[in-house]
Formats: structure tokens, C-alpha cells, sequence
């Protein structure tokens, strides 16, 4: 059985874990509460980004437009949405999961590159992965530390110029969907080309007035709705890991504490023992005094 000061010392030590544990789980569900405010606040304008996109295309041949061309797929890239810390359960690994089956499996013959978006991918992927892409792209790596539209933009447009000068001929985004505080869904996206006449909910014959027309509201629409489809992906992925954390370190303490009791039992029964044995020891020598 451990000496009283060694379970001193772990009950120490797990009270001390149990309280960074504690404070990690409140900043994070203040940290989830804004993150979930945005991601809900951009969905409506993104679907009927979507929608209106989709009603206007599906009435026009946008196969002319530079970032719906379709050709065959000789190189893919691949963009890891993880976070830029760890303790969060298994957010990072699902998407790693996600990442190396289609980099394996599904674009083995497609010559495919990873773009990492936050630090545990890159740390995945930075030490002799033949498939990496420097983050050359864009200052990509601390993203979630300003994540706002104008430096998604930034990403966006630099993907959409390599996409049109075929340095990628295709580009899927790999994302954890925020779906409450304890389940995200990984979603694989194409972003680029864009899906030609996809079917959309909403009214498709809606009536609408273009000013100017519609070919040239299309052209404009496209470039913007791309940007809002990276921009929601990297929302979702956010508020998606501040869920994660916050339910990973609420099990963390309560574990902590259940640890904490158990532990406080064991240094009772040792201190009892402890006592009991001393009494014996008095006892037994009074004993032989008197005999």
C-alpha cells in the first residue's frame, strides 16, 4: 500500500489538475457561446447565398466560368481544418482520420497536397509527408486567432488562382460541423469546381429582377459565394472545437473528482491503519513493562 505522503501528494496533485481543468471548461463555454452566435448568425445568408446561386445556375451554362471548369483530376488539394491547440478530444484525430482516408484511399491517384488550417495539422503532416503544402499560401497558420472574413478572403482568392491557373484541379475542405456542444459531424466539401445546377431547396422558379443580368450577377456571385463556403467551413470548425473542449474538460473534472474521492478513501483507511498499528505497538509495550 502507498505511504500516506505519497497519496497526500496525489491528492494534491489531482486537486491542482481538477482546478486548470475547471477554468478550462468556463473559458471555453464563453469562448462556445460567441463562436455559436456566429456560426448560427452566417448560416441563414450562406444557404441563401447558396440558394439564389443555385436558382440563377440553374437556369444559365456557367460551364464557361473559370471556377466551374471541369477537367480530368490530376492533382487535389485537400484543406485540414484542425485547431491550433489539443485537449479537446478527438476533434483533431477525426479529421486526420478523414484527411489520410482520402489521401490513401479516394485521391490516391490524384497526386494529393494538404493544406493545413491550424497548427495540429501541420504538426500532423510537417515531418516527411510527401503530400504537405507549405502554408506559402497564405499566413495560415494562426488563422483562428483573427478569424474574420477579410483574411478568409485572403485564402480564398489565392485558392482560386491556383485553382484557374491548374495548379489544383480540384479542392474538397475537410471541417468538423458544429452541431451542439457535444456532437460534431466531419464534413468533406468541394469547393472548387463549383457544383454546376445543384439542386437547392427553395422555390426554383422564384421570380426575380436583375439589374444587371443574370450571366453577369452570376459571375460576381460565384468568386463571393466560394469565399462565404470557406469562411462558414472555418465558423463551423471553431465554434465545433470550443464544444469539444468544453465537454472534454467537464469529463475531465468530474473524473478528476471522482479520482480526488477515491483517493481521500484509501488515505483514510491508511491513516486508521496507521493509528491502529501505533495503538498495538503501545499496548504491546506496556505489556511487556508490566510482565
Amino acid at each position: 500500500m502507498a505511504s500516506l505522503k505519497e497519496i497526500r501528494n496525489r491528492i494534491t496533485s489531482v486537486k491542482s489538475t481538477m482546478q486548470i481543468t475547471s477554468a478550462m471548461k468556463m473559458v471555453s463555454a464563453a469562448k462556445l457561446k460567441r463562436a455559436q452566435d456566429a456560426i448560427i448568425q452566417m448560416r441563414p445568408y450562406a444557404e441563401k447565398m447558396h440558394e439564389i446561386l443555385g436558382n440563377l445556375s440553374a437556369t444559365l451554362d456557367i460551364s464557361s466560368n473559370a471556377y466551374a471548369a471541369e477537367r480530368p483530376v490530376k492533382k487535389v488539394l485537400i484543406i485540414a481544418v484542425t485547431s491550433n491547440r489539443g485537449l479537446c478530444g478527438g476533434f483533431n484525430n477525426n479529421i486526420l482520420k478523414r484527411v489520410n482516408q482520402l489521401v490513401n484511399v479516394d485521391y490516391a491517384s490524384s497526386n494529393p497536397s494538404v493544406l493545413c488550417l491550424g497548427k495540429k495539422a501541420k504538426d500532423a503532416y510537417k515531418k516527411g509527408i510527401h503530400y504537405y503544402i507549405n502554408d506559402a499560401i497564405a499566413p495560415v497558420e494562426d488563422i483562428f486567432s483573427a478569424l474574420t472574413f477579410d483574411n478568409v478572403s485572403t485564402i480564398a482568392n489565392d485558392l482560386m488562382n491556383r485553382f484557374v491557373n491548374k495548379e489544383f484541379d480540384k479542392v474538397v475542405v475537410v471541417y468538423n460541423k458544429f452541431i451542439n456542444a457535444a456532437t460534431q459531424d466531419v464534413i468533406t466539401e468541394q469547393i472548387l469546381p463549383i457544383i454546376k445546377n445543384e439542386q437547392v431547396e427553395g422555390n426554383k422558379n422564384a421570380e426575380y429582377i436583375f439589374e444587371p443580368s443574370k450571366q453577369e450577377i452570376v459571375e460576381d456571385l460565384i468568386p463571393k459565394s466560394l469565399k462565404i463556403q470557406l469562411f462558414k467551413a472555418l465558423l463551423d470548425s471553431n465554434a465545433a472545437e470550443n464544444g469539444a473542449r468544453m465537454t472534454a474538460m467537464h469529463k475531465a473534472t468530474d473524473n478528476a473528482n471522482e479520482l480526488q474521492k477515491t483517493l481521500t478513501i484509501s488515505y483514510n483507511k491508511a491513516r486508521q491503519a496507521a493509528i491502529t498499528n501505533e495503538i498495538l505497538e503501545i499496548v504491546g509495550g506496556a505489556e511487556a513493562l508490566n510482565s
